[in-house]
């Protein structure tokens, strides 16, 4: 079993994250933390084999936390789970040794197929022994270029997907379908669904909002982290 550490300051969005690795074969969560300052105490404490690491915890910054791991030459890979799309932070996060760097929103599929990818190129590696040659360093070395993105269901576009996880992105208080079908510009029952396809990846969570009168409106809220 590949040892998962979770390091999330969001308790929802981590308590998301320990649940999808729960339900990938061949992972299990070693344990759940919420500061960089408290991983690298956990990596030095307990045997982790990989850490799903946000880059913005409430301490330091992630990669501040590979840093140190590098630095105190614990042996766990790093994947990077993170809203930072800055190229500058994902040129430092290659340089530092990250693995796989995922970007928030995702989907259960999404992250199940970097972690099937990084457990392919893990049981190539691990253990005694030399490659053959160029070729199995080369083939070795692909398992990380597979894509992992899994398939959307029939009907969604991942274009359409990004732009409303967007738009969810800059309430605060979360959009209803009728909201996110007039800010896209698509009907209301195709709004709906997409944003139920979200709900139940857990990148967005279901909020009642109560009016004057009326049954309450569902209002959607992106998961952040």
């Amino acid at each position: 079993m590949i040892r998962v550490l979770v390091v999330e300051d969001d308790p929802v969005a981590a308590d998301a994250h320990r649940a999808y690795v729960e339900r990938v074969a061949g992972f299990t969560v070693a344990g759940v933390v919420h500061s960089g300052n408290e991983a690298i105490r956990f990596c030095s404490r307990n045997p982790v084999d990989l850490v799903l690491l946000d880059f913005y915890l409430p301490d330091t910054h992630g990669l501040a936390v590979c840093a140190a791991l590098r630095a105190a030459s614990a042996p766990v890979d790093v994947i990077a789970v993170t809203s930072a799309r800055d190229l500058s932070v994902v040129r430092a996060a290659v340089s530092s040794g990250v693995m796989q760097y995922l970007l928030k929103p995702f989907t259960f599929a999404t992250l199940r197929g970097k972690l099937e990818t990084y457990a392919a190129w893990r049981a190539q590696v691990v253990g005694p022994g030399e490659v053959g040659g160029q070729n199995d360093v080369d083939r070795m070395l692909s398992e990380l270029r597979t894509p992992g993105q899994g398939p959307l269901p029939k009907g969604l576009s991942a274009s359409t997907l990004e732009s409303i996880s967007a738009a969810l992105g800059d309430a605060a208080e979360g959009m209803s379908a009728a909201a996110i079908a007039t800010t896209v510009g698509i009907a209301r029952v195709t709004a709906r669904r997409y944003l139920e396809y979200l709900a139940d990846n857990g990148i967005a969570q279901r909020r009642p909002h109560y009016g004057s009168v009326g049954r309450p409106e569902v209002r959607y809220l992106l998961v952040k982290g």
